[in-house]
């Protein structure tokens, strides 16, 4: 699918799922709870289909896919009659209406746990931490390549993607660390990694790089896998054949290849290919032609814009593809009951790990370009959902716990801020002034404007500097 395409359509997949059930907690637990619903929205704006059920809830599909909302009969929007007063939003005991309200964000804490147990049952792909040469704060540390991390300030580090959250955090402390390492012998080591030394102005969007780890990534033989139609090689190479050198420069990695063409190729001048078939060497002459790339997500972007693209110019190639071995991957699966336990476990990591991250945040510890937007979201949801169906469960899990964290922070407009109303007036036993709420709404809404404004500036800042 093609990436800008995928892109969107996996935003409206996430959001769609995720918001819909969201508001269908408040609709559930409304119902219970003897609340009239008078309309459940997938989407916004204009409706697209819709149907009445005998309770006089309209169900909605309108045309703007990008959320959704649950709306109750209430005093304070319209006219109430007599008849239906008890049936009202506003007139619920303060339990009842705290309970309807949490209802949404703990509909995605479960959404959370149902996917992370389907992630661990399905199995979600990944790296083991397998490092290369180290750098830095990381060669000071100990460690060699052909090293891999088995834990990172005592969490374990069974895959990649676990050695980030404990990093990130210690690295924005500027914590120095215990890690344990095993090398290729099995044996393991104990060290320490001095983030103490890390810069104050150090990018956080890229703590390996700043820390100097790498991961390892293998290599292999420059083997011809394809042979690009109209190419340069076609009728020369042969899928198979083992290229070992191009004009002066040895190819022993097939990450070699393009490099050497592009720094070698010159208008009407053949290079020398040197390369292995049936065991035999030979030899051929190849003219590079400079092929434009396939623009990606970033440049259709910048085309939309008007804006002049960097990867627009022709690149020399000589038709061939062969790809580095990437490094060596694992699978995260547990059995059906295991799971279980492991979601919970994976929902509380989680947690912890964005609450430390808000306090950093709030704090000024954590930079504010950690702050991200639509767009990658829309990227990650694309990325994951062509990984694996696991990958893309894990991703749901995680955003469906941001979506339920967020939601409960005690901001006016947001769940969390009419939860703060309904126990202030749980405490004091009567309700918050009605202008103190209007004053609230409009403080929580300037909150949120500039929190997106500075997700979207993060997202545009992260496309346009790549």
């Amino acid at each position: 699918m093609n990436e800008l395409i995928g892109s969107f359509w996996w935003l409206i997949v996430t959001i769609g799922v995720l918001v819909t059930f969201h508001e269908f907690g408040h609709y559930i637990v409304a119902r219970w709870c003897g609340v009239k619903v008078l309309r459940f929205s997938v989407g916004f704006g204009r409706s697209l289909w819709s149907r009445t059920d005998k309770h006089g809830t309209e169900f909605r599909l309108a045309i703007i896919p990008l959320g959704g909302y649950v709306k109750m009969l209430d005093e304070r929007d319209e006219h109430v009659t007599p008849a239906e007063r008890s049936l009202a939003f506003n007139q619920q005991p303060v339990g009842k209406r705290i309970a309807i309200i949490a209802a949404g964000p703990m509909a995605n804490l479960l959404l959370c746990l149902v996917f992370y147990w389907g992630m661990f049952v399905a199995g979600k792909p990944d790296y083991v931490p397998l490092l290369g040469e180290a750098t830095g704060i990381a060669a000071q540390a100990g460690i060699h390549e052909g090293d891999t991390l088995m834990q990172v300030d005592g969490t374990k580090t069974p895959t990649l993607t676990q050695t980030v959250p404990p990093l990130m955090l210690a690295a924005i402390d500027r914590r120095d660390v215990n890690i344990v390492l095993q090398d290729a012998s099995g044996k393991q080591r104990n060290s320490i990694l001095r983030l103490s030394q890390l810069p104050a102005d150090f990018d956080q969007t890229r703590i390996f790089q700043a820390i100097g780890i790498k991961a390892a990534k293998s290599t292999r033989p420059a083997i011809v896998d394809f042979l690009a139609p109209g190419g340069a090689a076609v009728g020369r190479l042969q899928v198979g054949d083992r290229i070992t050198k191009i004009g002066a420069i040895e190819i022993t990695d097939a990450a070699q290849l393009a490099p050497a063409v592009v720094k070698q190729a010159r208008p009407d001048q053949a290079l020398s290919v040197l390369f292995l078939r049936d065991g035999q060497t030979r030899q051929v002459m190849i003219q590079p032609k400079q092929v434009s790339p396939e623009p990606g997500l970033l440049d259709k972007t910048k085309t939309l814009l008007g804006m002049e693209t960097k990867n627009s110019q022709p690149e020399w190639k000589i038709g061939v593809g062969s790809a580095s071995t990437p490094p060596k991957k694992t699978i995260l699966r547990y059995g059906p009951i295991e799971s279980i336990g492991k979601a919970f476990q994976q929902t509380w990591e989680t947690t912890r790990t964005t609450f430390a991250m808000l306090k950093r945040l709030i704090s000024g510890e954590a930079s504010a370009k950690n702050v991200s937007g639509t767009i990658t979201v829309a990227q990650v949801a694309n990325q994951e959902a062509n990984t694996s169906f696991g990958s893309f469960l894990g991703f749901l899990a995680f955003f469906s716990l941001s979506l339920c964290i967020m939601n409960l922070l005690p901001i006016p407009v947001l769940d969390g801020g009419h939860l703060m109303y309904y126990l202030i007036e749980l405490v004091t036993g009567h309700p918050v002034a009605e202008r103190v709420q209007m004053a609230g709404q409009f403080i929580g809404l300037a909150l949120l404007a500039g929190l997106m404004l500075l997700a979207h500036y993060n997202d545009f800042a992260r496309l346009f500097s790549n």
